[in-house]
C-alpha cells in the first residue's frame, strides 16, 4: 500500500455504510490509506440566493483550509446543489494537481430526473465522481476514453457510461 493518505471530509448526513463503501473504493483505486472524518459547517455563507445553489469555488477553498496536514489529498463530500460562475451546476470540482477537491451527491439521484429511486446507482455515480475529482488532484486531465473515470461528465448519463476506474494511460500517470 502506498504511503499516501486520502481524507474524505463528510459535510452532510451521509449513511455510514455509504461512506465506508466509498472509502473502500477510493482506497482500492488509489492503493492508499483512506480516512473518513465527519465535520460540521454552516453553509449559509456559501449559498447564492439568486441561484439557489452553493458556490463550489468557495467550498473548495474552505475544504482546503480544513485539510489535515497528514493527508496527501482531501475531498469534501456534500449533499447540496453546487455551481461555479461559468456553469449551471457541477457534480464536483478539484484543484488540478492541488491538495483538495469537492463532490456532491445532490444531482446524482434518479428522483431529480423523474425516475424511480436506485440507491446502488446513486452510490456508483458518487463513487465515480469522487474518484474523478481526486484524479484531478493527481494532475490527471479529462480523458478521451469514454470508459475511463477521467472522461468528462456533463450529465448523469455521462457518469453512467464510464467505469469507476482509470484507463491504462491514466493509471500510468498516477
Amino acid at each position: 500500500m502506498d504511503s499516501r493518505t486520502i481524507t474524505l471530509l463528510s459535510f452532510g448526513h451521509f449513511d455510514r455504510a455509504l461512506l465506508e463503501k466509498i472509502s473502500e473504493a477510493v482506497a482500492h483505486e488509489f492503493n492508499c490509506m483512506v480516512t473518513v472524518k465527519e465535520v460540521r459547517l454552516d453553509l449559509t455563507a456559501f449559498f447564492d440566493p439568486s441561484r439557489r445553489q452553493y458556490n463550489g469555488n468557495l467550498l473548495l477553498k474552505e475544504v482546503e483550509a480544513m485539510s489535515l496536514p497528514t493527508s496527501t489529498k482531501t475531498i469534501g463530500l456534500f449533499n447540496v446543489d453546487l455551481f461555479i460562475p461559468i456553469l449551471t451546476y457541477i457534480f464536483g470540482q478539484a484543484q488540478l494537481g492541488g491538495p483538495t477537491a469537492i463532490a456532491s451527491i445532490y444531482r446524482l439521484s434518479n428522483e431529480k430526473y423523474g425516475m424511480l429511486p436506485d440507491e446502488n446507482l446513486v452510490f456508483e455515480r458518487f463513487k465515480k465522481e469522487i474518484i474523478h475529482e481526486l484524479g484531478h488532484t493527481f494532475k490527471l486531465l479529462h480523458c478521451h476514453s469514454t470508459s475511463c473515470v477521467m472522461h468528462s461528465s456533463t450529465y448523469v448519463e455521462d457518469i453512467d457510461q464510464k467505469e469507476a476506474g482509470f484507463c491504462p494511460k491514466c493509471r500510468n500517470l498516477i
